[in-house]
């Protein structure tokens, strides 16, 4: 990144001066109740405003996002307990208050950790030492009214300790927000005293339950926000690789230190050393770039789109290089970011595991007090640990780096999770994937078992991708490994869009798609080289950004990959071409006319044999269709059929014919007989069948030409007639015209 100029900053409030004006204001207004709130408010106000304006100084200067977000909390703290000061000396005028007016006011969740955006919500417990009373309902009301004045959303509860201890037992989310209480004004005495009772009476005995409960709720936030990392407008706080998976581990880490602020104290114990630099970093980067997102669009806003990406870029001092703008390489910071936070938890829970405070299994069970389950399994250097496949020693992949690979190719092989103990070993390994490994053949064997013969090549890959070790493995892969695509067509970065298409790939081989894509399906298995495919697929992508272009670039890597990986000649040039033209039959599908002999033949002579018809089609229908939701419709499906079937006739006609001669020769053969059958069922057409070219009988069935015929007599009549209606298997509305030709017509 570039270096920033640093900006004059602003001051932050002072607590001190915010409360001297608001006695001078008191003072000044004694006896107009109404004036003093108005006044009290625009001070109040203003300080909101110095403390936003502040931190964004301190974030155009350099400063991390971590401190900028804590200096936000304390801008936050000085309106609140001067409000609260306020309310009890001016408003509610309680300078000797009883015992049952002595409330306790905490921060709670996000405002309670310390840490928050501009425009956050403040979550605040109004603690009361008994049931509520008259004074506890205007307190509150003055509080809450003020602070909605001030723009502020405020969640809040009113609770007596009993109170609070009986919901939190019942529900996680309340006891999930008391974990991050922080008194901030008020009876310290009776907020810790509710601290206490909270870990002597909620906490203790339950730390199973709550990583459980805390792992399902990621889950499901996960599949909320979007499952995959890379999502290309990716949620900031709620998205996967985000701030939240984050806070996550926090919560964890501090149900197991309560004391512990942020439960750092139980996360040092977790990572090591680089591990903690990366969890910081991640921390910090997110926090930056969330706060950035609330500046720019003047609200909560949590949603990394399109329209923002830019801005915040050339905020965080992002430049072009070479070929890669400044958007997609901070994207790419972004994304890569977010792939740590995935390995990240994965260590974390890890080391729950192996501390018996986690079940295996998406924790299905609290796991009971023996000894882990180890089975000795048939390949050597793995086991079978409670389920799921592990490492047999942390020396595994010293001893034989090939084990990298055949650890997950077992694990396809076998249908076993892997153990979060093996994924933190590959991602600790990475450094024995030297060129001498990529060029060794049983690795490349194992590789490709998984690539081309594996049962789950999605899901195997993924995993290799979260842990680094496929690009490193691959580097023509690595270079895509979080490239961002700056266009709404995409829905995820280009490896994560990649590795779906190979799935996509392998659900129509095993039969999973055939309804949705039954022409791939009925030729796949007449493919004969099927490794080819799916490495032409996991490569297709690799030349994008490159600067002679995706198709060269892709081509001369795929090439060069395959050199690496010792295959044939033969075989290496086929990927090769196939990566080259991958576009190339979406392209003539969709932007000519498949009905035009001079197009197919255009497309026969680059194809040029019926085996690359069939691996470019297979290879376009998974490459459109792992684009994004939506983006794959029976409308494209069907133009790619017509397309795939009027060459395939044209190859039929014999090696060395005229690929458009064989084409239109077949179209005067069906047309005529198409001429004869719509004769017979309706007679009077004959003139307006005859006037038909060829090429249209080839484009509509027999039910078809009958309407359109019984169109054409009505525009006679009346000058124009028009029909609609609905092509369920082409997804689309379809409107027929007919009328007589002339000057802007269309």
């Amino acid at each position: 990144m570039s270096a920033l100029p640093r900006p004059a900053r602003a001051p932050a409030p002072d607590p001190a001066e915010v409360a001297a004006r608001l006695e001078m204001i008191a003072a000044a207004t004694e006896g107009d109740d109404a004036e003093r709130r108005r006044l009290a408010l625009a001070v109040l106000k203003e300080t909101l405003e110095q403390g936003r304006a502040s931190a964004r100084a301190r974030l155009d200067a350099g400063a991390g996002g971590v401190e900028v977000a804590r200096e936000l909390c304390s801008a936050a703290d000085v309106v609140v307990r001067a409000l609260w000061d306020f309310a009890h000396v001016h408003v509610l005028r309680t300078r000797n208050p009883t015992a049952g007016e002595r409330l306790a006011l905490i921060a709670t969740g996000g405002y309670g950790r310390g840490v928050l955006a501009p425009y956050s919500d403040l979550d605040l417990l109004f603690l009361r030492p008994w049931k509520e009373t008259a004074f506890s309902e205007s307190l509150i009301e003055f509080m809450l009214y003020a602070l909605w004045d001030l723009g502020l959303k405020v969640g809040w509860a009113s609770r007596s300790i009993d109170e609070c201890v009986k919901l939190s037992r019942e529900d996680m989310t309340i006891r999930t927000a008391l974990l991050e209480m922080r008194p901030l004004a008020g009876e310290a005495a009776l907020a810790e005293k509710l601290r206490a009772r909270f870990v002597k009476d909620v906490i203790k005995g339950t730390a199973a339950a709550f990583v459980e409960a805390k792992l399902k709720e990621r889950d499901a936030r996960h599949a909320k926000s979007g499952a995959s990392r890379y999502q290309v407008e990716p949620n900031v706080k709620d998205g996967k690789g985000g701030l939240r998976d984050l806070n996550t581990l926090f919560w964890i880490a501090r149900y197991f230190a309560p004391e512990s602020p942020l439960g750092l104290k139980t996360l040092k114990t977790l990572y090591s050393g680089k591990e903690q630099r990366t969890f910081e970093q991640a921390f910090d980067f997110l926090w930056a770039v969330r706060i950035r997102l609330h500046f720019a669009a003047g609200r909560a806003e949590e949603r990394l789109g399109f329209d923002r990406q830019a801005e915040l870029a050339a905020q965080m001092g992002y430049a072009g290089r070479g070929e890669a703008p400044a958007v997609e390489r901070f994207m790419r910071r972004y994304f890569l970011t977010a792939k740590e936070v995935g390995a990240l938890t994965r260590t974390f829970c890890a080391k729950l595991e192996a501390d018996r405070i986690k079940a295996p299994q998406g924790l299905s069970r609290l796991l009971p007090s023996r000894r882990r389950r180890k089975k000795k399994l048939d390949v050597e250097g793995f086991v079978e640990d409670d389920g799921r496949l592990s490492i047999a020693g942390p020396k595994v992949f010293e001893q034989d780096p090939v084990n990298l690979l055949r650890l997950f190719r077992t694990a396809d092989q076998m249908d076993l999770d892997l153990h979060p103990d093996a994924f933190t070993a590959v991602s600790r390994s990475l450094a024995l994937v030297t060129p001498k490994l990529r060029r060794d053949p049983e690795a490349a064997r194992a590789f490709l078992d998984v690539l081309a013969r594996g049962n789950q090549p999605y899901r195997i890959l993924t995993l290799m991708n979260d842990a680094g070790l496929l690009g490193r493995f691959l580097p023509e892969f690595g270079r895509i490994v979080a490239q961002t695509q700056l266009n709404m067509y995409h829905a995820y970065t280009v490896d994560d869009h990649t590795l779906r298409a190979v799935g996509i790939i392998k659900d129509i081989e095993q039969g999973r798609l055939a309804e949705e894509h039954p022409l791939s399906a009925s030729i796949l298995p007449m493919i004969a080289d099927r490794e080819a495919l799916y490495l032409a697929m996991l490569l297709h992508d690799t030349g994008k950004g490159g600067s002679r272009g995706q198709a060269v670039d892709g081509a001369i890597a795929a090439r060069r990959a395959c050199e690496r990986l010792g295959l044939s000649r033969r075989k290496g040039e086929l990927v090769s071409w196939l990566v080259e033209h991958h576009l190339v039959l979406s392209d003539f599908a969709q932007k000519r006319d498949v009905a035009d002999p001079d197009t197919v033949a255009a497309f026969a002579r680059i194809v040029e044999n019926p085996e690359r018809l069939r691996l470019l089609l297979v290879l376009t229908v998974a490459d459109v269709r792992a684009v994004g939701p939506g983006v794959w419709n029976g409308w494209k499906g069907q133009l790619m059929r017509d397309l795939y079937s009027a060459t395939e006739a044209a190859f039929r006609g014999g090696r060395g014919a005229d690929p458009a001669a064989g084409v239109r020769t077949r179209q005067a053969e069906l047309a005529e007989a198409a001429r004869r059958r719509l004769i017979e069922v309706d007679p009077a057409a004959a003139d307006w069948a005859a006037s038909m070219e060829d090429a249209y009988f080839s484009a509509f069935d027999a039910e078809e030409q009958a309407a359109h015929a019984d169109l054409v007599r009505r525009a006679e009549t009346t000058g124009a007639a028009a029909s609609a209606r609905t092509r369920v298997t082409r997804n689309a509305a379809e409107l027929v015209l007919a009328a007589r030709d002339r000057k802007g017509l269309f």
